[in-house]
């Protein structure tokens, strides 16, 4: 959750990080959330840079990123397989330990961006969760460029590039951030 990591990662929260441990939070799902979270940090730093109109909690982003698989503690099956059971098993738990509601939602709407309509804070989680691994999801992107568009009142076509450029240089990290995940076992 903490420590040197190649590439360098910031740490987990330290109250990310109580919580994992107490929930004896499997070493390659800390991992994993600790690179999400690095990415989401990335996103949020470039985003209040570049459109610092855009409405974003930052903390609740960052919270979010760190935290948005932690139902896979309760279905460990799905950190290596398919499956959205830790969605909402993962808001139940937060909420279970004192976790705010409007923190606790991102474990259930990281995966469920397109079902409903999302915050903006919502779906930087979600493209974290997608970028960190350099998985570009065409949908996701284009409902972040429509917020970017709305909070700066440039044309799509120019936050497009603008996003693009970001995403490209976070996405040209992710072998180094999949074989760090890699490195730690799935279980105990």
């Amino acid at each position: 959750m903490s420590g040197t990591a190649d590439p360098p990662l910031r740490p987990l929260p330290d109250r990310v990080a109580r919580l994992l441990s107490e929930l004896g939070c499997p070493p390659r799902l800390a991992a994993h959330l600790r690179a999400v979270h690095d990415v989401a940090h990335q996103l949020v730093d470039w985003l209040e840079q570049y459109c610092p109109t855009a409405a974003v909690d930052r903390e609740a982003v960052l919270f979010g990123a760190a935290t948005h698989d932690v139902g896979k503690t309760l279905h460990l099956g799905e950190l290596s397989g398919p499956g959205s059971a830790h969605e909402e098993a993962g808001r139940a738990l937060l909420l279970d330990h004192g976790i705010s509601p409007a923190l606790a939602r991102f474990a259930a709407t990281h995966a469920t961006w397109a079902d409903a309509p999302a915050g903006f804070d919502d779906l930087l989680v979600s493209l974290a969760d997608k970028i960190w691994k350099n998985k570009r999801v065409t949908d996701l992107e284009d409902l972040v460029v429509a917020r970017l568009a709305a909070a700066s009142g440039r044309a799509p076509w120019e936050e497009f590039m603008a996003l693009d450029e970001v995403l490209a240089g976070i996405g040209a990290l992710a072998d180094q951030r999949l074989t760090f995940q890699a490195s730690f076992p799935v279980h105990g």
